[in-house]
C-alpha cells in the first residue's frame, strides 16, 4: 500500500497523535470470500491475488522484512492500479531482529509462530526464530480458503491437520462440493502445498513460488469478478441489438447517446463498441479514474436503454488497452 505522508493531529482528545495518510483501496479478500461462500473464488481471481501478493512479499522479504499478519482482511484491491495490495504492517519486523513476540492472526498463524506465542505467554524464549516463511504459510491458507470458499480456522487447528495436512488439501481439491474442482487445478494445489510445509525450512520462498506453473495458465474472469473488482473501465451489456450494429446510422446515434449518458459521471477517455466477436455488441467505456467508473456502474446498472435493462460491470484496464476482449461469461 502506498504511504502518501505523515502528519500530527494536535487536536486529539488524548493529546497529539501521529497519522498515516494512505491511498484509498477497495474491496478486501475477506469481503470477496463472503460473496463466494461455499463456492470458492474463480481461478482468475485466485491467480491474480496469488501473483500480486507473492510479488509484494518477494519485495518485502528481499528488503529483510516480515509482514507477520497476512490474512484476507489485510489484502485489498486497488482499482486504480488493478492489483491486490498488502496493508497493516503493525506487526512487521526486521528478520533476525523480531521485537514483537505475538505475531499473526489465529487461523493464519504458522506452526513456529504458534509455538513462539505459547512460549512467550509462559515467559519462555523460543529457540527457533520466526522468518519470512511465516508469510508464505498465511498466504497458503488464504489461497486455500479462496479456492474452497470455506473458512479453515478450525480445520488448520485440528489434530488431523497437524498429522497430515497434505491429505486434507487433497480432499478439498477433490471435493464434489467445490465448484472449481472441475477445473484442472493441480498446479494450484501443489503451489499451496509448497507454502504449507510444517517445517519452515522446506517452505517455498515468495520468489520461488512465483515460478509455479500455475501462473502460466491463462484464465478469464467471471462476470462476478468484473462486478466486484472496480477498474477505470466500465463494460455495458444488453445494450445493443444485432440490428443496431448493422445499421451504420443507427449505430452512430447510439454511440453518441451512450457517450452523452456516460459523461454525466466523469470525463470519458475512450469508448469502444465492437461490431464483431469477441466483444460484439458490448460497450467499453474508459474513464479517467476508477472513482468515476464506480459512480457510473452504480447508476447505470438496471437502467433501461432502448427498452432493455443494462448490465454494468467493470473490465480489466490492462486487457482493454491491449485490445483483448474476453468473451461474455454470464
Amino acid at each position: 500500500v502506498t504511504l502518501y505522508g505523515v502528519f500530527t493531529n494536535h487536536y486529539s482528545a488524548h493529546g497529539p497523535s501521529h497519522c498515516l495518510l494512505l491511498e484509498l483501496l477497495d474491496i478486501s479478500v475477506s469481503e470477496l470470500l463472503l460473496h463466494s461462500s461455499n463456492q470458492g473464488c474463480s481461478m482468475w481471481m485466485i491467480q491474480h491475488c496469488a501473483r500480486d501478493v507473492l510479488e509484494a512479499l518477494a519485495f518485502l522479504h528481499h528488503k529483510g522484512y516480515v509482514h507477520a499478519d497476512l490474512k484476507p482482511r489485510n489484502i485489498l484491491w486497488s482499482a486504480e492500479e488493478e492489483c491486490f495490495k498488502l496493508i497493516d504492517f503493525g506487526l512487521s519486523f526486521k528478520e533476525g531482529n523480531q521485537d514483537v513476540k505475538y505475531i499473526q492472526t489465529d487461523g493464519y498463524r504458522a506452526p513456529e509462530a504458534e509455538l513462539q506465542n505459547c512460549l512467550a505467554q509462559a515467559g519462555l524464549q523460543s529457540e527457533t526464530e520466526c522468518t519470512s516463511a511465516v508469510d508464505l504459510w498465511s498466504l497458503g491458507i488464504v489461497l486455500l480458503e479462496m479456492f474452497s470458499g470455506m473458512k479453515l480456522k478450525h480445520t488448520v487447528q485440528s489434530q488431523e491437520w497437524k498429522t497430515n495436512s497434505s491429505a486434507i488439501i487433497d480432499r478439498i481439491f477433490a471435493s464434489e462440493g467445490v465448484v472449481n474442482s472441475a477445473i484442472p487445478a493441480y498446479h494450484l494445489r501443489d503451489l499451496i502445498k509448497s507454502m504449507l510445509h510444517c517445517d519452515q525450512g522446506k517452505r517455498a520462498s515468495a520468489e520461488k513460488a512465483l515460478c509455479s506453473p500455475f501462473f502460466s495458465i491463462p484464465f478469464a474472469p467471471h462476470i462476478e469478478d468484473l462486478v466486484m473488482l472496480p477498474t477505470p473501465v466500465l463494460r455495458l451489456l444488453n445494450v445493443l441489438s444485432d440490428a443496431s450494429l448493422q445499421c451504420e446510422e443507427e449505430y452512430e446515434d447510439i454511440v453518441e447517446d451512450i457517450r452523452e449518458e456516460c459523461q454525466k459521471y466523469g470525463p470519458v477517455v475512450s469508448l469502444l463498441i465492437p461490431k464483431e466477436n469477441p466483444g460484439k455488441g458490448q460497450v467499453f467505456v474508459e474513464y479517467a479514474n476508477a472513482g468515476d467508473s464506480k459512480a457510473a456502474q452504480k447508476m447505470l446498472t438496471g437502467k433501461i436503454f432502448d427498452g432493455k435493462f443494462v448490465v454494468a460491470t467493470f473490465y480489466p484496464l490492462s486487457a482493454y488497452k491491449r485490445g483483448y476482449l474476453y468473451q461474455n461469461l454470464l
